[in-house]
């Protein structure tokens, strides 16, 4: 008599105290002291429950492509978790070798001023519920959003990138140093 397989798979994601979610079909909310975070999640082959400060994700079958949606989708809910309770922190460094660049950051846009001698600014719009703070030569990227944060930052990276010129040489931007969890070196 063999092991009998389960019918389906089961994973649970406990929650954090002072941490609320909510499940309405196509996405999970989370709130947490650290601010408010939601993905959208479309897996018809997982359903999702909210039990208490669990949250329970099931697998209607066995096979791997069922373990990979259960498995992806609590990875993305432990994300929005981290994010709520810890946020999460990217590090960009501010590079200039040949023209020294102003970079100032407003309540919601960051100005470039002066990159490799150019006249006119170069601007970006940061996204609702991510802060960006100059400290020094570097910037931090923060929120409770690991999705918005690697977008700003890797927006802002784009916002320097040197094009039709030596790159051995013109070496000028800002360039991402610390992704959330990860050293870049």
């Amino acid at each position: 008599m063999g092991k009998k397989k389960p019918k389906q798979i089961v994973d649970e994601i406990a929650l954090a105290d002072g941490v609320s979610a909510a499940y309405d079909g196509a996405s999970v909310r989370l709130k947490g002291p650290k601010g408010e975070a939601s993905k959208d999640i479309r897996a018809t082959n997982v359903s999702i429950s909210i039990e208490g400060k669990r949250v329970i994700l099931s697998g209607k079958g066995v096979s791997k492509k069922e373990k990979k949606a259960v498995y992806s989708i609590a990875a993305h809910i432990k994300n929005l978790l981290k994010g709520v309770t810890e946020g999460h922190r990217y590090r960009l460094k501010i590079c200039s070798g040949h023209f020294p660049m102003n970079v100032s950051v407003t309540k919601n846009e960051v100005v470039i001023k002066n990159f490799l001698g150019e006249k006119f600014p170069r601007t970006l719009k940061i996204k609702p519920n991510v802060s960006v703070k100059l400290d020094g030569q570097e910037m931090i990227v923060e929120g409770p959003s690991k999705e918005l944060c690697g977008q700003v930052s890797a927006d802002i990276e784009k916002l320097t990138s040197v094009r039709n010129r030596d790159l051995r040489i013109f070496q000028d931007g800002i360039y991402i140093t610390d992704k959330d969890g990860k050293l870049i070196k």
